[in-house]
């Protein structure tokens, strides 16, 4: 196949300048956050990670947000990603549909009291990433789909990109079974894109590899390449940023997985996620410092993927545990520091801070 995974993955050197110096242009760039949580305080209770002590508990809205990122003028939008919802091993889709209704009122500008958000905010939310029970096969899942388009409604369904099954915390093999691999070649023929949510740093290397099988079979058998469903991997992978070292071989089967990935087309990386896997040491450094801790992470990604693969995210509100209120203008400047050491064109920042978003999730300008 065109896009197997197979191969050998070529040597890299972290140091080396990939890209030649970077343009200067007078013209801020757009900016869209391919990855942002939001869930109102009526609905806490319907969230599988919430507990009273939870840094991140309490409302998460868009007005939080836009205080999050000073509101920059450039700030395109953001892609709405489910905030994993209880949902009964997949078998109770209540309280996922309650999240997609609460999505529907974000596009349609229609809050309700409390809710922290405007009928002006409605542009803003670009996409639309739910939860699926991809696990359940095709029958299932055709089901959930209706059911999505029902809730979601003429408003907001045209934004509905694509879908997440978060595959950290579930037994090994749980992606290769033949029901995930039929959701996903179904997931493909309807023209929406899988955000992958694998843990190699609590989970190990297994997890990046039956990833990669995961992708290649997804892929196999499909001839027609517009129907071979795009996936859209999130957070680096989560890679185990505690040891910054590039004879660990955490990072060697990272960086091996991530050439391998990279031979793919149809996938795709977000820049983001990176706080959650840190040190709380090294979180609480300036940005100066964490950017060259994660240099030969950064410096892989960018020559695995390229700029037109890869897409800015926040992970907001995740981001901010351990660093603060801050943390999405921290992060910001990590992202925009990496732009510069590449060296990367105005044209290639563009891909990155937007363009490889509204490409990967289709996206009208």
């Amino acid at each position: 196949m065109a896009d197997s995974l197979s191969g050998a993955v070529p040597v890299f050197d972290s140091h080396q300048h990939l890209f030649p110096e970077a343009e200067s242009e007078p013209a801020a760039l757009p900016i869209i956050d391919s990855h942002i949580h939001l869930y109102p305080e009526a609905e806490l209770s319907s969230l599988a990670w919430y507990t009273p002590a939870s840094p991140i508990a309490g409302q998460r809205s868009v007005d939080e947000f836009r205080a999050a990122t000073g509101s920059p003028t450039s700030l395109q939008g953001f892609i709405f990603i489910e905030a994993d919802r209880k949902n009964g091993e997949a078998k109770d889709w209540t309280a996922p549909l309650q999240e997609v209704s609460f999505a529907r009122r974000v596009v349609a500008g229609q809050p309700r009291a409390g809710e922290g958000h405007a009928a002006g905010d409605a542009k803003l939310c670009l996409a639309i990433v739910p939860w699926a029970p991809v696990v359940l096969g095709t029958a299932e899942l055709e089901k959930y789909l209706a059911a999505v388009e029902a809730e979601a409604g003429p408003e907001a369904w045209g934004r509905v990109k694509g879908f997440r099954y978060l595959l950290q915390d579930k037994p090994l093999g749980t992606g290769l079974t033949d029901d995930f691999i039929a959701g996903l070649k179904l997931l493909g023929r309807r023209r929406f894109v899988f955000d992958v949510g694998v843990d190699q740093h609590r989970r190990g290397r297994a997890q990046l590899e039956e990833m990669v099988e995961m992708i290649d079979r997804a892929h196999d058998g499909v001839d027609d390449v517009d129907e071979k469903v795009v996936f859209i991997l999130n957070h680096l992978l989560k890679p185990d940023l505690t040891t910054i070292s590039q004879t660990d071989p955490s990072f060697i089967a990272w960086r091996t997985t991530m050439f391998t990935l990279g031979k793919c087309r149809q996938t795709y990386m977000k820049l983001s996620g990176c706080f959650a896997e840190m040190p709380d040491s090294l979180k609480a450094q300036p940005t100066e410092v964490i950017f060259s801790a994660l240099l030969p992470w950064l410096a892989v990604l960018i020559a695995a993927f390229g700029p037109s693969r890869i897409m800015f995210g926040s992970d907001w509100p995740v981001c901010t545990v351990g660093v603060g209120e801050d943390a999405w203008k921290k992060w910001h400047k990590v992202v925009d520091m990496t732009c510069d050491l590449a060296g990367l064109s105005y044209e290639d920042q563009k891909m990155l801070w937007a363009g490889t978003a509204r490409r990967a999730y289709n996206i009208e300008d």
